[in-house]
């Protein structure tokens, strides 16, 4: 008996350890449920939620809070909140004391660290007190067959990308704010559940007919107006009521065969029902009550569907005798019909002039309205042409004197030098920079204007002894000014005529850019034809960085010292922020900025400063000038250039492979990540020295994001945001790991 019993346990302990490991999280995982935790506040359901060493996968499930988890990963994670449940009639997108959570809770962030769970199929937040408008990144969760955010203080448009994930079945959205119009109906998916009720949307017409395999449709509670909705002939339940639909019932919807609950109560639908309505095969639910229902039923030979049980007609305008199939003598159907005009005593009807007096008002109103809005509309027509003239006039009057005046402001943009050196004009169109950004350029003058002669002086008239190299924004010379300090020239060959005023404007807008991880643009000279008085060429004088550029740290074979991985990734991450930053920390912000590692240069303490950004606002956009040195012209840099995250997914990968990217095409480099997901493609690819000196957990990471950075289709791409929350927390793990050894 005991060998059998020795036999049994040495049998089960591989399949033990095989059932723990497979449920054990990727700590990536676990970092994520535990910042979550963080973001909702810390909830007292979530308890149970202590450490990284947390065994969330078995974690028993309550009512409240429920974890799943197949292959390492959350595949599940619903949390009911206890909010209380007062009702709040309004929200103006502030936090509600002891209803919403504190004024740092982030939606953005939130959802963000949400995003980690990369294999969610279920997710339910219930009455947290979440608030915030719905980012659109929630479409990131690709693998989410239901999600359900009710109760919660969400607010302004359903996010368009929500359309895009094609896995989910289940969207439930309801007792929220939203109150814009709504693009989720473009839905081309599985979609089998929607549910928006007790929102503030508003929307005229909507179409539903995509949504080929919804079951459930339930919009109550809106404002909704204009016609009841197009919808789809295999739903079984409709909730339309406590809206503002109007029009008549359309006959669609007597084509619903599989229809069993139907509810468009409290609207102001007006006309006979149909009588087919009535006689659906499996409708049992018909409630059409408080409209403006009118006509007699009894015109009609109207016959009930066997199944039908409960109908409430109750407060319109009906007139005539009830059908015998609505009689309360006929079954077990329960029929509500008081509030009418019908001709049937003791049972709370009016008069029949109550009716019709009701119609005629009911009408008078619509036709007042209709001519009120066409009296509008010709009003407001009338008033923009009367605008577009006043405008044209002042336009022309603008141009006419502009030409007069761009000598005198070339001449005067020579010698300004006061503290700021920028204009007024570019005070308005550029957002302050915070002082926190300013930290890292304390020390650099003032920015201003440039003479030729000062520049021909700094580069010995650019002699070949100072030229550096040429690149795709012309050629860079090193230059050494009168005080003495060291600058870096870029000409940039101008093909393109611009006036000098607006020159002047792109230029001060680029040179009021500062952060600490951004080369800073000293200064400007612009130089004028003498025969027309054009622009021949423009000079940008940037700080001089004198430790090279980042491509020439990444593989033996370059001059410098190879960085290790850590050393790389601050790197990243400081080029990550720049970038972020011209993106969002200024209006209007800078994208096209061309992002390579040989932009990417290194100072003395080998903090890394993006080069050449924002130029594309002050050069020819085509590709028939993008005549770089060692650039192949069908290389992923002339194709993609105007996506800086497709650009920096490429920075990525030639961190971790070691070597230029140029001249490979994009199907080859897409082979070469592929390979690096695997351990073997990892030891043939990557750069020995990332290999010994990274940890697996964090290259993984890096290697996840660089797969969505050149993801094919552009919506699919993270936000830089995205991107830096990633390569910190690649770096943070990193971190442990070195510390630990």
């Amino acid at each position: 008996m005991e060998n059998y019993s020795l036999f049994f346990i040495l049998l089960w302990l591989p399949w033990s350890f095989f059932i723990l490991g497979d449920s054990q999280l990727l700590n990536s995982q676990t970092q994520a449920l535990l910042q979550l935790k963080k973001h909702l506040e810390y909830p007292k359901q979530l308890d149970s939620w202590y450490d990284r060493r947390t065994m969330f996968c078995f974690l028993p499930p309550s009512s409240k809070v429920n974890i799943s988890c197949e292959f390492h990963s959350v595949t599940e994670l619903k949390i009911m909140g206890d909010k209380p449940s007062i009702e709040v009639t309004d929200f103006h997108g502030f936090p509600i004391p002891n209803q919403t959570l504190s004024l740092s809770f982030s939606m953005d962030s939130f959802v963000t660290t949400l995003t980690r769970l990369t294999s969610l199929k279920v997710l339910s937040l219930v009455s947290l007190g979440i608030w915030g408008p719905l980012p659109n990144k929630i479409h990131r969760l690709s693998s989410l067959e239901c999600l359900d955010l009710s109760s919660n203080f969400l607010f302004g448009s359903i996010p368009p990308k929500v359309s895009t994930m094609v896995k989910i079945q289940t969207l439930v959205l309801d007792d929220n704010f939203f109150n814009d119009t709504v693009h989720v109906f473009d839905f081309t998916s599985n979609l089998t559940s929607l549910s928006l009720k007790n929102n503030k949307l508003k929307q005229g017409p909507l179409d539903f007919t995509s949504l080929t395999h919804l079951k459930v449709l339930d919009l109550s509670g809106n404002r909704l107006y204009s016609h009841l909705p197009t919808i789809p002939k295999g739903l079984i339940m409709v909730s339309l009521n406590r809206n503002s639909f109007d029009g008549e019932i359309p006959t669609q919807y007597t084509l619903l065969t599989h229809l069993q609950h139907l509810d468009i109560s409290f609207n102001n639908l007006i006309s006979i029902p149909p009588a087919s309505l009535f006689s659906l095969p499996n409708i049992s639910s018909l409630n059409l009550a408080s409209n403006m229902l009118s006509g007699s039923l009894g015109y009609y030979n109207l016959t009930c569907g066997n199944n039908l049980e409960f109908v409430d007609i109750s407060d319109n305008r009906l007139t005539g005798s009830l059908p015998s199939c609505l009689n309360s003598e006929s079954g077990n159907k329960v029929v509500n019909f008081s509030g009418n005009c019908l001709s049937i005593d003791h049972h709370h009807q009016h008069p029949l002039s109550y009716c019709r007096d009701k119609v005629h008002k009911d009408q008078s109103t619509q036709n007042a309205n209709g001519l009120g809005v066409s009296v509008s509309l010709i009003v407001g027509i009338v008033v923009i042409i009367v605008l577009l003239g006043i405008a044209f006039v002042i336009i022309c009057r603008h141009y006419c004197h502009r030409r007069i005046s761009e000598q005198h402001l070339l001449h005067k943009s020579v010698h300004e030098n006061s503290a700021t050196g920028f204009s007024s004009e570019i005070l308005k169109n550029a957002r302050s920079i915070s002082e926190t950004t300013k930290l890292g350029t304390q020390g650099l003058p003032p920015c201003r204007s440039f003479t030729l002669e000062e520049l021909n002086e700094a580069t010995n008239n650019f002699d070949n002894s100072a030229f550096l190299g040429e690149g795709s924004y012309g050629k860079l010379y090193k230059g050494r000014l009168e005080g003495g300090s060291q600058v870096a020239i870029r000409c940039l060959p101008t093909t393109k005529k611009y006036w000098i005023r607006n020159l002047k404007l792109r230029l001060d807008m680029l040179a009021k850019i500062r952060h600490p991880h951004l080369v800073a643009i000293l200064g400007h000279c612009i130089e004028v034809k003498q025969d027309d008085g054009s622009v021949n060429r423009v000079f940008l004088v940037y700080e001089y960085i004198p430790n090279g550029n980042f491509r020439s740290y990444l593989s033996e074979n370059c001059v410098g010292e190879v960085l290790n991985w850590s050393e790389r990734l601050a790197v990243l991450i400081g080029v990550c922020k720049a970038v972020q930053f011209l993106h969002t920390g200024v209006i209007p912000g800078f994208f096209h900025n061309r992002l390579k590692t040989n932009n990417i240069l290194l100072n003395e303490h080998r903090m890394a400063k993006l080069n050449d950004y924002g130029l594309s606002i002050i050069s020819e956009e085509t590709n028939n000038n993008y005549k770089v040195k060692g650039e192949d012209p069908k290389s992923w840099q002339m194709t993609r250039l105007e996506d800086d995250v497709y650009s920096f997914g490429l920075i990525l990968l030639e961190t971790m492979i070691g070597c230029s990217l140029a001249a490979k095409k994009e199907g080859i480099l897409r082979d070469e990540l592929a390979c690096l997901s695997k351990q073997e493609g990892r030891g043939r690819l990557m750069n020995p020295v990332v290999s010994a000196t990274a940890s697996q957990e964090s290259i993984s990471i890096v290697i996840s994001i660089t797969n969505k950075c050149i993801f094919p289709e552009l919506w699919s791409r993270p936000s830089f945001e995205d991107i830096l929350w990633n390569l910190q927390y690649a770096a943070q793990v990193q971190d442990q790991i070195v510390n630990k050894d």
